[in-house]
């Protein structure tokens, strides 16, 4: 049971590497920036597309076969992108590797379900599916940069076929979990693609010629939700606090993921850091969100969610204000300290608080939302903080960064309000 265990970790382990890998190559791809984002968002945006989505083919066609179909592409992907000969293919590559990710993301958590039938079991077995993942986390950015500057960029792909290849050696004694027939939402999941990717082409070429065609794509997707087996059932937002909490998902990746591009541009095109101190530079940030949320868990377990999540909030845009009026490099590794604790403590915090906000038997759908929203987020963070340092200074971003996620301490603060109190 070890060994399925983990090789299902290993596959989210994959998944949350390439959150991260890129972010330090980013200037050793293309001195473009724009080519940078899309590198880095291509990536982020088909993977929270195809969260939901992917949920549904698990059930569908059986959580053992999806998570095998899940590594081997993202195996092969992985090798393609390591080939390629042009910045346009990269991207093209990134984003079915986006794909490949989401795969094998509900289909790990249907299998551990399944392997673990006792509450105390599957809840350990959870845990160290859940740490590991930040294992990747935090490996992303220090393994991106030594990778790139020992081999080139090239290795950073390189690197995951070994790792998906052990991964599905460890997980074919997987058991097998019923297929059970549904409907795939095919509007909903092809409106989210044309919405999300239109507004991050817009934000990042400044086409705004693209919003009206991410307003429709937004507009038809919220319809196509009234359906009883949509993707997202419109009666998870029956009340203020579960979009509200989705949002502040959104939020808390949007300044992550956006803090970390701009960041790594400004180490190494300003600060004349090579990719490895580059990396080593966000361990700071990284290295909390692997061991602080036990502690979070067992907090929100004492206290409830709230306090957590607004702190960790608002501890997250005083780092990154910190960050941005930084003068030292010792202040710089106390802000970006405070970015990570917060991220440990505002996530875990909101996950709890966005599964309490649904219906007992809709829980699932919203743990699969939360995540698709956060990886939104993440996508826009970088398409529009990445965008701001064309024209202003990198503290400036940092400045706005600072200022959404205070936004977000308010939402989570005002999704805990009693519905008839008007929250301004």
């Amino acid at each position: 049971m070890a060994r399925l265990l983990t090789g299902l970790s290993l596959g989210y382990f994959l998944v949350m590497l390439d959150t991260t890998i890129v972010t330090v190559a980013l200037p050793a791809f293309s001195p473009s920036l724009p080519a940078q984002q899309w590198i880095s968002n291509g990536y982020t945006l088909t993977f929270a597309a195809f969260l939901l989505t992917a949920g549904a083919w698990s059930d569908r066609f059986g959580a053992r076969r999806v998570f095998s179909l899940g590594l081997i592409a993202f195996a092969t992907l992985s090798g393609l992108s390591a080939l390629s000969f042009s910045t346009p293919l990269l991207i093209a590559l990134r984003a079915l590797l986006g794909v490949a990710g989401a795969l094998l993301v509900p289909s790990s958590l249907s299998l551990i379900a399944a392997a673990y039938p006792v509450p105390s079991a599957r809840a350990k077995a959870m845990g160290m599916w859940a740490a590991v993942s930040g294992t990747g986390l935090v490996a992303g950015p220090v393994l991106g940069g030594l990778l790139t500057e020992a081999f080139g960029w090239r290795a950073i792909f390189v690197v995951n076929v070994p790792v998906a290849a052990i991964a599905w050696v460890l997980s074919r004694s997987a058991p097998t979990v019923p297929a059970r027939p549904g409907r795939i939402d095919v509007v909903g999941q092809l409106s989210a693609v044309v919405a999300l990717s239109a507004l991050t082409y817009a934000l990042i070429e400044k086409s705004w010629g693209a919003l009206p065609l991410s307003a429709v794509a937004a507009a038809v997707f919220v319809r196509s939700q009234r359906h009883p087996e949509a993707m997202l059932p419109a009666r998870l937002f029956r009340t203020r606090a579960f979009p509200l909490r989705l949002a502040a998902g959104a939020i808390a990746n949007f300044g992550l993921s956006g803090v970390l591009f701009v960041l790594s541009i400004y180490f190494q095109e300003s600060r004349g850091y090579p990719p490895s101190a580059t990396g080593l530079a966000f361990l700071p940030l990284t290295i909390p969100t692997a061991f602080n949320p036990v502690f979070t868990g067992r907090l929100v377990a004492r206290i409830g969610p709230r306090v957590p999540a607004v702190g960790g909030f608002s501890l997250m845009s005083a780092g990154t204000l910190v960050q941005a009026c930084s003068t030292s490099a010792v202040l710089s590794v106390v802000a970006l300290a405070m970015l990570g604790f917060g991220v440990s403590l505002a996530i875990p915090a909101l996950l709890t608080a966005v599964v309490a906000a649904a219906p007992p038997e809709l829980t699932g759908v919203a743990g699969g939302a939360l995540n698709a929203s956060r990886q939104t987020g993440a996508a826009l963070g970088v398409a529009i903080l990445g965008a701001l340092p064309a024209s202003a200074t990198t503290s400036i971003a940092l400045v706005v960064a600072a200022g959404v996620l205070l936004a977000g301490a308010l939402a989570v603060s005002c999704s805990f309000m009693k519905q008839e109190t008007p929250c301004s």
